[in-house]
């Protein structure tokens, strides 16, 4: 059964300064990105290094769409919160166990702040913006010139709660659209408008189009992307530029888990989905995996043939993925 995902509740009542992590600009050493080569043969510090060698990346057939692959990005998710380098190793790990599959990140730039607001993580442009707050430096500018130099994609994401959805899409498009590697922005609408509705506000068609069309309108090639884990918060029947992300938890076994994403998978069909995986909630039956991301990632591409994402979250990924 689907659960909600509602990751931090303890976070409800820090103070948004406290949660910065600001960055020291000078003293991020690019030239340390010369690790992501290291990535293919197991990544950062793996630990699974002989299931990883032992099982063959996934070779489903060509005819399916092309795999994107890697990690999910908050502000609430590693503690200390990784320099580049790091990002680049363990999403090519991810990667490459999957054949074909192309590194990525899920990035969030937009915060849920409670009760309403969504905080961007980059200084405020000129203009008034209600129901959105802004970071005094840039916390994203150093790892996308990273992302693009390594080829990575990237999916800008906000949770946008009472703020103008257009409005951060065009804050957020028009500060790093520019970028190579974004290929497009992300509403988690569990946090849509979640002050008076539970679980966020259902999404309508007129308004994916309208966002969609919006995302669009800087990039033809961009795409948007929705993520929730109930069916009923999606739009019913527009599907034109979006790809469809569940994020579901608590799922008892990867079985549950097919079961359940293939559900998904089935209910937007022909239009692209991924998934989210690697919860906390779940760590109890996919630790004794021989290769968690492995073994979860084939099994979705084996039973649900229009995936395109696939990420793992950043709560368990130093258990992956340990920090140098």
């Amino acid at each position: 059964m689907t659960r909600s995902c509602r990751e931090r509740e303890a976070l409800a009542t820090t103070p948004w300064v406290g949660r910065l992590r600001v960055l020291a600009s000078a003293t991020l050493a690019l030239g340390a990105l010369t690790h992501c080569g290291q990535a293919a043969n197991g990544g950062v510090g793996n630990p699974f290094p002989s299931a990883a060698a032992a099982q063959p990346t996934s070779s489903i057939a060509s005819s399916r769409p092309l795999l994107r692959a890697g990690l999910r990005s908050s502000p609430y998710g590693n503690f200390p919160f990784p320099e580049p380098a790091w990002w680049l190793d363990s999403t090519a790990s991810m990667a490459s166990r999957f054949s074909g599959a192309t590194p990525a990140v899920v990035w969030i730039v937009g915060e849920m702040l409670f009760p309403a607001d969504c905080g961007l993580s980059f200084p405020s442009p000129a203009g008034t913006y209600p129901n959105i707050q802004f970071t005094p430096v840039d916390r994203n500018e150093a790892y996308l010139n990273a992302f693009d130099q390594a080829g990575l994609r990237v999916w800008l994401q906000a949770e946008p709660g009472d703020a103008d959805v257009p409005t951060l899409i065009d804050l957020v498009l028009m500060r790093y659209g520019g970028h190579p590697s974004v290929v497009g922005l992300g509403i988690d609408v569990e946090w849509y408008q979640s002050g008076a509705y539970e679980e966020g506000r259902p999404v309508v068609d007129a308004e994916a189009r309208a966002w969609s069309e919006r995302v669009r309108s800087y990039n033809p090639d961009f795409v948007l992307f929705l993520k929730h884990w109930l069916i009923e918060k999606m739009p019913s029947s527009y599907r034109t530029g979006i790809v469809f992300v569940d994020d579901s938890q608590e799922l008892g076994s990867l079985d549950a888990m097919l079961e359940e994403f293939a559900g998904w998978g089935e209910a937007f069909a022909p239009a692209e989905v991924g998934f989210q995986v690697g919860y906390e909630a779940d760590q109890t039956w996919w630790s004794g995996l021989a290769d968690p991301p492995g073994d979860i990632g084939r099994a979705l591409l084996e039973r649900i043939p229009n995936m395109t994402d696939l990420y793992w979250v950043d709560f368990t990924a130093y258990t992956l993925w340990p920090p140098r």
